[in-house]
């Protein structure tokens, strides 16, 4: 909002500048019409009575500057055509202009004070001084006024975009830390469900077996049981680790690597499910790579543990630095899905997995085979250093 839309809720500062404006155009009108009187030929009295009049009714107006300031100053600098007195007026009316006004229009009105200077110097010639030295003397003041007040107007532009872009910048590292925290929500969201969601996984398939055989054997009872402690207490102490994100940076965190998908599959083995694993890369796999690579597995060794139990896994790794790494997670048909009725909806996991294999600028495909299986794909970069 510019001031001239605020002309009538001047602050106090706003009327202390206003009125020593409108003292000073009072006492340089009164300088010169002293001046005046005290030099020969003095100029008719009627002339001398109507500058002093209309010297009086400019300097009034400067009160309306903050509200119509590029109409007063043209006004005044029309009348200083012929009045003596009311230039004190008209040079603070133009240096209004230049404060709160487009350079262009405050040069058009320069100008146009340039213009009625010569009409002043002609109808009323100085009797001492050349015509040509005093419009070069009120030249030289105006454009000194007019230079001061464009000076004004730039710092203030200055002023204003540099609190703009202050209020950017705070804007902008709002939003980045908003999106930063909204990254960390995803990150937390992800662990808990990739380590979490495969001991519960086995938990449920456990305790499945246990309620739809309750004459199991004795041992086949004891066997699951163990298996149902085993996951719960790995559970917590998975649970205690994510949990841990929250007070310290993932980095310092235990994270899993590529050795520990051999342990992976050996666990969901030994939990019941027929799960082999071959192994075809070359070369040690990057610790970024190998955690991503385990929690492909992982998931989808979850995804078969739930939706189709008792069919046959195969996981099958291979690549080499240069060429990538895939990863590969299938099953046959048959089975049965273990989730109770009203579980959570299903896919929420892969959007995750797919999220994590998006950041390292991998592809991962999934979905059902020919045979009425379902296959899991993913490739992952491996730099060739």
């Amino acid at each position: 909002m510019n001031e001239s839309t605020t002309a009538w809720r001047r602050g106090p500062r706003d009327w202390l500048v206003d009125a020593c404006l409108f003292l000073l155009a009072v006492v340089f009108g009164m300088v010169l019409a002293g001046l005046r009187l005290d030099v020969s030929p003095r100029p008719p009295s009627w002339l001398f009575n109507l500058d002093q009049t209309v010297a009086a009714l400019g300097c009034a107006a400067l009160w309306l500057r903050r509200r119509w300031p590029t109409e007063l100053a043209v006004a005044l600098v029309v009348l200083s055509v012929f009045s003596e007195l009311i230039s004190g007026a008209m040079l603070i009316a133009t240096f209004t202009v230049a404060v709160h006004r487009p350079p262009r229009t405050t040069m058009t009105v320069f100008v146009a004070s340039l213009v009625a200077a010569i009409g002043y110097v002609l109808l009323r010639p100085e009797p001492d001084m050349p015509a040509t030295m005093a419009w070069v003397t009120g030249a030289a003041i105006q454009g000194a006024v007019v230079g001061w007040g464009l000076y004004v107007h730039h710092r203030r532009r200055l002023a204003a975009a540099m609190r703009e872009r202050a209020a950017r910048v705070e804007t902008e590292a709002r939003l980045r830390a908003e999106q930063a925290g909204q990254e960390a929500r995803t990150a937390i969201a992800r662990e808990i469900h990739d380590v979490l969601g495969h001991r519960l996984s086995l938990l449920s398939v456990h305790a499945g077996a246990l309620e739809y055989h309750p004459d199991a054997p004795a041992e086949e009872v004891a066997r699951a049981a163990r298996v149902i402690r085993e996951s719960a207490h790995q559970a917590l102490q998975d649970l205690r680790e994510v949990i841990g994100v929250l007070r310290a940076p993932v980095g310092e965190l235990p994270q899993p690597t590529f050795a520990d998908i051999r342990q992976l599959v050996a666990e969901s083995d030994r939990a019941g499910m027929r799960v082999t694993m071959a192994e075809e890369h070359i070369g040690t796999v990057p610790e970024g790579l190998g955690r991503t690579a385990y929690r492909i597995v992982q998931e989808a060794l979850t995804n078969a543990r739930r939706h189709a139990r008792g069919a046959s896994v195969r996981v099958r790794i291979a690549g080499a630095p240069g060429a990538g790494l895939t990863v590969e997670v299938g099953n046959d048909a048959g089975g049965h899905s273990v989730e109770p009725t009203g579980a959570a909806r299903p896919g929420r996991g892969l959007i995750g997995l797919a999220e994590r294999v998006a950041l390292v600028e991998g592809r991962l495909e999934y979905g059902p085979t020919e045979m009425g299986g379902w296959r899991l794909t993913a490739w992952l970069p491996w730099s060739p250093c």
